[in-house]
């Protein structure tokens, strides 16, 4: 396995893991997949373009967390009934995995000609999808749920896809996953620094003894276009719109060939993480938006980098 930003990632040696060649059914790219353990497997719900170029969820299938089989067909295309007909037209994006109070909740951008609202929806097998409520109104983007109620309230992480605020991620609140409000920002870019022109949730909030760690995605925009790397956040386990430390250090950045080139150059974008034994976070990331690769951290080192080089929540704003 070979490290790299510091040690605090390894990346897999047989990256990347899964690519359009693996997917039995059209595709011109496979990224951006939500993951979660389910029985003996670890699944991956990922985006794919199809060769219109629009997207659909597909799934992935593995008993070790590295090779993946894939399903015959997606498992979510654009809607064909309402009301998520209207706002699923043009495809459907991102998906974010949370297990929660015994069923698995997916997050997912609904895109349209109204812009990118969320959507929501449920599975126990990963075989049926339910589909649940529009979450949000335009534009809105990177919905992650936290896996436990906070002070009786289900909670979430998310990012306007607006200038406004100005591409900041917010926390806010519902008494029943469909019904959101109390909206606080918390973590916003900062000026002249590898996240200062967005920010966003990466994976669900995994709870720590010492916070909920976030892992999100920051972008800052070159001469040659935008670079979006990964860092690494910390939020208070009581009252999360309390933020310990955002990690002053990226922990991930586009390096290999796969991350550097492709549908969208430059990019390493996570939507999924699982945690495994000995206090390990096992992540899996999209690559150039065209595959998907997947590394190990210790848990401990991202709290401790949260904590020890933290730089202001807000930007200094």
């Amino acid at each position: 396995m070979r490290s790299s930003e510091r040690g605090l990632i390894t990346r897999h040696p047989g990256n990347p893991i899964l690519t359009p060649d693996d997917v039995p059914y059209p595709v011109e790219t496979v990224h951006n997949a939500g993951a979660v353990r389910h029985g003996d497997e670890i699944v991956l719900l990922f985006r794919a373009h199809r060769r219109s170029g629009r997207s659909v969820l597909g799934l992935a299938r593995s008993r070790d967390g590295i090779s993946f089989t894939v399903d015959p067909a997606p498992l979510l295309e654009p809607a064909r009934e309402s009301p998520f007909r209207e706002y699923e037209e043009f495809g459907v994006e991102d998906p974010r995995i949370t297990a929660l109070e015994g069923r698995y909740w997916i997050t997912y951008s609904a895109y349209s000609r109204h812009g990118v609202r969320i959507a929501l929806a449920r599975t126990t097998d990963f075989r049926r999808v339910e589909r649940v409520a529009l979450i949000s109104q335009a534009d809105m983007r990177n919905v992650a749920l936290f896996p436990e109620r906070i002070g009786g309230r289900y909670a979430r992480l998310d990012r306007p896809h607006s200038e406004i605020a100005p591409w900041s991620i917010w926390i806010s609140f519902s008494p029943d996953l469909v019904h959101w409000g109390d909206a606080r920002r918390i973590i916003a870019p900062a000026p002249y620094h590898w996240d200062e022109m967005k920010v966003g949730p990466g994976a669900p909030p995994v709870r720590t003894d010492q916070g909920w760690l976030v892992i999100y995605h920051g972008v800052f925009r070159t001469m040659d276009g935008a670079v979006y790397r990964l860092g690494a956040a910390l939020l208070d386990l009581e009252d999360p719109t309390k933020v310990i430390g955002v990690a002053d250090d990226w922990i991930l950045a586009p390096e290999d060939p796969w991350e550097l080139t492709g549908y969208v150059h430059n990019v390493v974008f996570t939507c999924g993480a699982v945690e495994e034994p000995g206090g390990i976070l096992r992540l899996y990331w999209g690559g150039a938006d065209q595959v998907i690769c997947t590394g190990t951290a210790r848990i401990d080192d991202l709290v401790g980098l949260c904590v020890a080089r933290p730089r202001p929540a807000l930007g200094g704003a």
